[in-house]
């Protein structure tokens, strides 16, 4: 009995390290398993329960949708990607809203963001599509945020 409560602790340890919900369905299952072998129940059944335990607990937290996975566009994203955020001169715009600029030593393509106007000026980075820049119209009151 006492060693599926010893398990129970490894898992609980494990979780605390790795920050996944799933160790702690694993430990909620050896808790179970242990339950049932202290109301002294067949070998069989404590492994039965050890799993109908996880795997009802893994069905309740996707369901609930805890254990969803969150998608990051990694293109917006400036925690990801640093280049979002910075800052480049645009001269011109073609008619197609593209254009080339100067930026970390290169010449990259660029497009403009949608909805924006095609002016020369100060423009932001606001998404990289592979290796063409997203470029936004820089306003007077985000001069200063990055």
């Amino acid at each position: 009995m006492w060693y599926w409560f010893g398990l129970a602790a490894l898992a609980l340890i494990g979780e605390v390290a790795s920050g996944t919900f799933y160790l702690l369905l694993v430990a909620l299952g050896f808790a179970g398993a242990g339950l049932a072998a202290w109301a002294d129940v067949a070998f069989g059944w404590q492994l039965l329960v050890c799993a109908l335990v996880a795997l009802s607990g893994l069905f309740v937290l996707r369901r609930t949708g805890v254990l969803k996975k969150r998608e990051v566009d990694a293109g917006r994203n400036a925690d990801v990607n640093l280049d979002v955020g910075q800052v480049v001169e645009v001269d011109a715009w073609s008619a197609d809203r593209t254009t080339r600029v100067w930026y970390r030593g290169a010449h990259w393509d660029a497009a403009l963001q949608g909805g924006a106007a095609a002016a020369a000026g100060t423009h932001r980075i606001v998404a990289l599509q592979g290796a063409r820049l997203v470029l936004a119209p820089v306003t007077p009151a985000s001069a200063g945020t990055p």
